[in-house]
């Protein structure tokens, strides 16, 4: 039996990325990824693979000066292409960072970018909650914390508006169903609450 894509980029990631918050981060595209293509009839498996896999580099390669050629995603897509992964998974993952000035055409793509900043941002949420619980997270606790500037800084709030612009989707909808899959997936991001 052929082992699904999600499981090798699993294999992968962990081979990859030791930060246990760079692994769940992953962990949550991947989960908001496999969330969407069920939503939208596409491939499940392909779509959390690429979830897990885009920032795989960018724990040894972290690409701050945000070069367009070198560093995160150029070394992560070059080591896929060279194992065999397939040209939409590499094309996904260089869209996701603006930089790489590849564009975004596909829905895996737009997706992608449109879930990436907006799954850690929900988690940062969560994680400032008194239960530290995701299940206490929603829609206006989420859009309150985007307009407090001090909050999770280091998450850019364009992106997360352009991304459900370029995916065609109201924001409050990207954000009902990122908030859904990473409470599906609750355990495994630490983000079940105290006591349970």
């Amino acid at each position: 039996m052929n082992e699904t894509l999600g499981a090798r980029a699993l294999d992968i990631l962990h081979a990859w990325v030791k930060s246990e918050s760079l692994r769940k981060h992953c962990y949550a595209v991947a989960d908001s990824m496999k969330h969407f293509a069920q939503l939208h009839g596409e491939d499940a498996d392909l779509w959390e693979a690429v979830g897990l896999l885009h920032d795989m580099d960018y724990e040894r390669h972290p690409n701050l000066e945000q070069s367009p050629t070198e560093g995160h995603p150029f070394v992560g897509v070059a080591w896929l292409r060279e194992n065999g992964w397939s040209e939409e998974v590499c094309r996904a993952i260089l869209s996701h960072a603006d930089y790489a000035n590849v564009s975004r055409e596909t829905p895996l793509e737009k997706t992608l970018y449109a879930v990436d900043e907006l799954s850690s941002f929900v988690i940062a949420v969560a994680l400032v909650r008194p239960t530290k619980s995701i299940h206490d997270v929603d829609v206006r606790a989420v859009k309150k914390k985007m307009k407090d500037k001090a909050f999770a800084r280091a998450v850019s709030r364009e992106d997360i508006v352009r991304g459900a612009e370029q995916l065609g989707m109201p924001l409050d909808e990207v954000m009902t169903n990122v908030i859904a899959a990473l409470r599906a997936d609750a355990d495994r991001l630490g983000l079940a609450g105290h006591g349970s």
